[in-house]
């Protein structure tokens, strides 16, 4: 283990699918961190290594060979190395059991955690890569006996966990949806500047709660529109507060429920959430996944 002044240095990693973001750390402070555009799809000929220490270079040249632990899609089939997934249910031990550990060329000490698999809630296989570190960071920022968490993103995740076990979750590609509805489909064709705008965010909200078919539902953004109902500035409010308000619908309004994530996405489900009588507390994305994966940083050192 590195060690400067009496205390623990290493590098935190989140590299996904789009983007990339690390975290360099004295033990749980945050010294620095950085965030680039720079995800799974834009490195080329599987030249990670290269790209990491390029990206990492300034505090590798003043703070040396620091050990590196990563998650996210930097160890699905298309990252760095194929991290098979751990199973459900899934806990620290199951984590650390089925991490990849190595060390890059530059010589620092490095670490893959992997992902989980299982089933849905619905009996569909379903994965995830990240946000099991969130979800190990919740239980330990907020102990409890059962937590639900709600994931929101790209792909939104809903996971249940038991005594800091994730038992069982579900995902709901929202992120993704809104995405490429807006940029890809008719419903965002011609549209000028986009304005954030609550009543038609909640108007969007109100429509998702009524049970219509999904493909039926999200061309309201478009009849809406027709109609003069809504402003053409205001259709992207509308259209998320449709996708949200769909992956609403199947949280159950009796169970306490947390949101994690980055304060505009927790707000904007706050937001929604409480249109439709719903309680989820917001915690802090970087938080949870610091926390959790500084948590198996210290097991899987042990180890080594």
């Amino acid at each position: 283990m590195y060690h400067m002044k009496g205390k623990s240095n290493w590098i935190a990693i989140d590299w996904g699918t789009t983007n990339f973001r690390a975290f360099l750390l004295e033990d749980e402070r945050i010294i620095a961190r950085l965030a680039e555009p720079c995800g799974l799809l834009s490195v080329e000929n599987k030249q990670f290594g290269a790209t990491l220490q390029r990206l990492l270079a300034p505090w590798l040249e003043e703070r040396c060979a620091l050990p590196v632990v990563m998650a996210g899609m930097v160890g699905s089939q298309q990252g760095w190395q194929d991290v098979p997934y751990a199973t459900l249910p899934a806990g620290a031990q199951n984590l650390v059991r089925g991490t990849y550990t190595f060390t890059t060329p530059w010589g620092s000490p490095a670490w893959i955690i992997p992902g989980v698999t299982g089933n849905s809630r619905y009996g569909q296989p379903d994965v995830m890569r990240g946000e099991e570190i969130q979800l190990l960071g919740l239980a330990q920022c907020h102990p409890a006996q059962e937590h639900f968490a709600l994931l929101p993103g790209t792909h939104s995740k809903h996971a249940r966990m038991r005594q800091g076990e994730i038992v069982d979750f579900t995902t709901f590609m929202t992120g993704e949806l809104f995405s490429l509805l807006c940029q890809h489909s008719l419903l965002g064709r011609d549209l000028p500047e986009q304005e954030p705008h609550d009543p038609s965010f909640a108007l969007g909200i109100d429509t998702a709660s009524e049970g219509t078919p999904f493909s039926h539902l999200i061309f309201s953004a478009r009849t809406r529109r027709l109609a003069g109902e809504i402003a053409l500035p205001h259709i992207h409010s509308y259209l998320s507060g449709l996708l949200i308000g769909h992956e609403l619908a199947t949280v159950d309004g009796g169970q306490p429920a947390w949101v994690v994530g980055s304060s505009a996405l927790t707000a904007r489900y706050q937001q929604a959430a409480g249109r439709l009588g719903l309680k989820l507390n917001a915690v802090d994305g970087d938080t949870c996944f610091l926390q959790g994966l500084n948590s198996l940083r210290s097991l899987v050192q042990e180890i080594a």
